[in-house]
């Protein structure tokens, strides 16, 4: 458990917040939720460049709570996880990378680039 985490399990022993992991998902589904919408608020529904604001960090830090619950209710090590996808992404051939694929015909490049 990282330092965050035992920050965020404190948090939440300290008021009650307690739940399963299935509302833990759900709260984050939310959060990202809440997260895209100050982003097309922001845009004016992409018509304009994103600048982030006050309330994207907020939403930002809500998102990343809701992960930090969510990893702490399932027993999961956030530093061991993004470690290890880390080691996945720059696997030889890794579609994760941002290796240019092709899906029916279609080519699209995936959000991450070779690290």
């Amino acid at each position: 458990m990282t330092a965050l985490q035992k920050i965020v399990a404190e948090f939440v022993d300290q008021h009650g917040l307690q739940t399963d992991i299935v509302h833990r998902l759900l709260d984050l589904v939310s959060e990202v939720g809440e997260l895209a919408k100050e982003v097309l608020k922001t845009s004016a529904y992409g018509t304009q460049p994103f600048t982030p604001t006050m309330a994207w960090t907020e939403e930002l830090g809500d998102v990343l709570f809701a992960l930090l619950c969510l990893a702490n209710a399932s027993e999961v090590d956030v530093e061991e996880a993004l470690t290890q996808v880390i080691e996945k992404y720059r696997a030889p051939g890794s579609r994760q990378a941002g290796v240019q694929a092709q899906d029916d015909n279609t080519h699209h490049e995936t959000t991450f680039q070779r690290i």
